[in-house]
């Protein structure tokens, strides 16, 4: 019986996949273990950031140096080995291809104290993370999900448990109308009292100092005197749904930035699934936290991190750090975060010709302020690259007066001088607790991420 050709990645549609691992990626602990198995199931080989490499041709390799923050790549053949073919002239596709996503997102963060109790109401005192859209977040179910710290016999290596609760316990009640009749007029909520989430009632067989602890002991089942501390996001535990006349929508929770995170480790999967990787050169992705909150953290993009890492794989090749700088030169790097998609009842905070709808593609996020970076050579080559390959996109260009959010590609490309271009799928409702993008500019992406990397 002849053989069944190897389906590449799955035949089922990319914003499929993509709903799929939302449901299972509610934190940024689980976001890069669910991309770590997805790696692990491609073929990819852990190295540690605390021990030397032996980086072999046609290598798959991936690197967790922080559990919030993942960082995948894979090496040529013997013959085309990083920046030049065999005979030592340079290739087109030599030098560095690097993309770059992030794990976090908006939402709220559990103090450590997290018992608040009052008028016989059990309450989690949170603070925000980011720049979420508040209101959003009332009347939702909610849970809490991350990683909590507990006591070892290495002072300096505590035992680490990743924790999910994979059920509502938490609401935040909207104040009734009646108590408050201009509330359709817009309302200004508080960081400290409104958002903190409901998670119950007093009762007698409840501890009011300790009820937070003791539920979160009981889920993980350890003792609570082991609890040293615990990095725990409220997260929307609403489904994943297609909604829209032809089911061309996909309303979510996350979708920033997990339409990303999830696309280029397809991409790169997907790209050396039939060996079909650039003859030469690197391809790395690189999924940052805390790029919410500015990045300037050691997991953040704003550090030397993807630095250390490309010194290591060249070391490990037996290639020194003047190799590593002519590379770089070369090089190009796609940061792939979520776009700005026209509202249809909003078209005056656009610019009037240079926008995004739902479902024209991938987003080129040009700026000359460089909130998003541009450079001509950068968005000319990429364009030849979705012509070559058929990919839908598009530019975009914030309206003259809405100066817009920044990216991780001015800051990573600060560090590393190469070609750079800000990309993403183009969504509504951003920083919503539920989100809103057309189902077809998932396949899009993956579609350019593969390309990137063949």
């Amino acid at each position: 019986m002849a053989a069944q050709k190897k389906e590449k990645i799955t035949n089922i549609s990319a914003s499929k996949r993509l709903s799929d691992f939302i449901r299972k990626a509610v934190s940024p602990y689980h976001t890069v273990e669910e991309s770590r198995k997805l790696l692990e199931a491609a073929g990819f080989e852990e190295v540690s950031l605390d021990k030397e490499w032996k980086i072999k041709p046609n290598g798959k390799y991936y690197v967790l140096p922080f559990k919030t923050s993942l960082f995948a790549f894979t090496v040529p053949g013997a013959d085309n080995t990083l920046g030049s073919k065999k005979n030592g002239t340079a290739s087109k596709t030599a030098g560095i291809h690097i993309a770059a996503a992030h794990t976090d997102f908006p939402c709220l963060h559990i103090k450590p104290v997290a018992e608040y109790e009052g008028r016989g109401y059990l309450r989690i005192n949170t603070e925000v993370y980011g720049g979420p859209i508040l209101n959003t977040w009332l009347d939702r179910p909610l849970s809490v999900a991350g990683r909590v710290l507990l006591k070892s016999d290495d002072i300096y290596a505590p035992r680490e448990v990743m924790v999910d609760f994979k059920r509502p316990l938490l609401t935040i009640p909207n104040l009734a109308i009646h108590y408050n009749r201009e509330v359709n007029d817009g309302v200004k909520l508080t960081k400290q009292n409104d958002m903190l989430p409901l998670l119950g009632m007093l009762n007698d067989k409840l501890n009011k100092q300790s009820y937070f602890i003791d539920m979160l002991a009981k889920e993980i089942r350890e003792k609570k005197e082991d609890i040293l501390d615990f990095d725990l996001y409220v997260y929307n535990t609403e489904e994943p749904e297609f909604i829209g006349m032809n089911k061309e929508m996909l309303s979510a929770p996350r979708l920033d930035n997990i339409t990303s995170c999830l696309a280029l480790v397809e991409g790169l999967t997907e790209s050396v699934s039939g060996k079909t990787g650039k003859e030469a050169g690197l391809n790395v992705i690189a999924l940052f936290d805390n790029e919410e909150i500015g990045s300037e953290t050691k997991q953040g993009a704003d550090s030397e991190l993807l630095r250390v890492i490309l010194k290591k794989i060249y070391r490990s090749l037996g290639k020194d750090e003047i190799s590593l700088d002519m590379d770089i030169r070369k090089g190009f790097l796609l940061s792939v975060d979520v776009a700005h998609a026209l509202h249809p009842a909003k078209g005056d905070k656009y610019d009037p010709v240079n926008n995004m709808r739902m479902g024209d593609g991938v987003t080129l996020k040009l700026s000359a302020n460089q909130r998003y970076t541009y450079d001509g050579v950068a968005v000319a080559s990429l364009q030849q690259l979705c012509d070559k390959y058929s990919i839908k996109y598009k530019k975009f260009v914030n309206n003259s007066d809405m100066p817009g959010g920044g990216t991780l590609g001015p800051i990573i490309s600060s560090h590393l001088p190469m070609y750079t271009v800000d990309i993403g799928v183009p969504i509504l409702a951003m920083h919503s607790a539920r989100e809103l993008m057309g189902a077809s500019d998932q396949d899009e992406l993956v579609k350019l991420m593969t390309a990137f990397f063949s």
